[in-house]
């Protein structure tokens, strides 16, 4: 498959509305189980921010994903996304999850600054196209079981689970099998059918 391209770094704020329209039916086909992600997206909108599609997808990944039972404090604990280095997104996500449980938990946003600790979160966004600052990350969740996202263009090469991309004005995902293993985060196949691309070794 041809690489593509990354998304650039000032990428606009609202999406061309092929994009939009092209994004929808992907985010649609995640829809696998309940609830339903057409209630979690803006209603009427006909062009859609990508940090808002990113966010949905965000928001879908964890009914997708099987976490370690050492990785919750008790039965009832929930779910944690943190997300740094995409403030706008974070607050996209807190609205789509508020209310929401996702195998039997509530899903909570924490949005996090440099040195923040990890401990407790389920998934880690990791914004922007910041080598440091994905190093830091990495390293911060190093030995916890945790589903890294990011949206660089080296991505899943520094070693997270999946990665955003653009791909013919859509937005799209790659998944590091490795990477998942090498977390303690099993993946749901019904996800892998629907990622752009999925590495079963070394990106």
């Amino acid at each position: 498959m041809n690489a593509a391209p990354a998304i650039p770094p000032r990428a606009p704020r609202r999406l061309l509305p092929r994009l939009a329209a092209c994004a929808m039916p992907l985010l649609m086909g995640l829809v696998l189980a309940p609830p339903p992600l057409r209630a979690a997206l803006p209603a009427g909108a006909s062009v859609l921010p990508e940090r808002s599609i990113k966010a949905a997808f965000l928001y879908k990944f964890l009914g997708y994903a099987e976490f370690p039972a050492a990785a919750f404090t008790d039965a009832g604990a929930p779910l944690v996304i943190g997300v740094t280095g995409a403030d706008e997104l974070a607050a996209d996500l807190a609205r789509i999850v508020a209310g929401r449980v996702v195998q039997g938990r509530p899903v909570l946003v924490r949005p996090l600054r440099e040195q923040d600790p990890l401990a407790g979160v389920h998934l880690l966004f990791i914004g922007g196209d910041d080598p440091q600052r994905l190093r830091q990350a990495l390293r911060a969740t190093g030995g916890m079981p945790t589903l890294v996202v990011t949206e660089s263009q080296q991505g899943l090469q520094q070693g997270s689970v999946i990665n955003f991309r653009i791909v013919e004005e859509r937005v799209r995902f790659d998944v590091s099998l490795e990477a998942a293993d090498r977390n303690s985060v099993k993946l749901s196949s019904r996800l892998l059918t629907v990622a752009n691309h999925v590495h079963k070794g070394a990106p």
